[in-house]
């Protein structure tokens, strides 16, 4: 018999039906200071290499800047400083994966891209409580993968607290 916390993901009230839990879906997986993370491949607009991004003035200080992708001005956002973490090696060239929320496009640099994966429901967990306080607002769960944990960000909870 399954219980309610085997079944939900206690940060988003988000129930997964049983039914559902055969179900799986795909994640970009990137990675920033050693770290897995995922993003639904459904909210991912474009990868990228490393862009010239145009300081922005007065922006907060996770806003990287701005960039032009095919005419359109997207906010370059350091995932790094927005997660608290330290700069990192300036000398590698940083990727940005390009995600849209409320009609905006956001370029999120990170250290480096990884696979798409195919990850069943059944296999989501809540996210867990030990998990640094600052991840654990942009997460939406984990999948336990072998040897670690790959954190599901949750892309609008991340982005809206930008301009907070």
């Amino acid at each position: 018999m399954e219980t309610l916390s085997d079944v939900m993901d206690t940060s988003t009230s988000a129930v997964i039906k049983a039914e559902d839990k055969e179900k799986s879906r795909d994640l970009l997986t990137i990675v920033i200071a050693g770290q897995r993370f995922g993003i639904p491949i459904l909210q991912v607009q474009d990868v990228l290499g490393e862009q010239k991004v145009t300081k922005i003035p007065l922006a907060p200080p996770e806003v990287a800047g701005a960039l032009n992708l095919r005419g359109r001005i997207v906010t370059a956002i350091n995932v790094r400083c927005r997660l608290g973490l330290e700069r990192g090696d300036v000398t590698r060239a940083n990727m940005s994966v390009v995600v849209e929320h409320d009609n905006e496009l956001y370029s999120l640099i990170i250290d480096e891209i990884g696979d798409v994966m195919r990850l069943k429901n059944k296999d989501f967990k809540p996210t867990p409580g030990t998990l640094d306080p600052v991840w654990r607002e942009i997460s939406s769960g984990v999948y336990r993968l072998d040897g670690e944990i790959l954190v599901v960000l949750d892309v609008p909870r991340f982005l809206g607290t930008i301009h907070n």
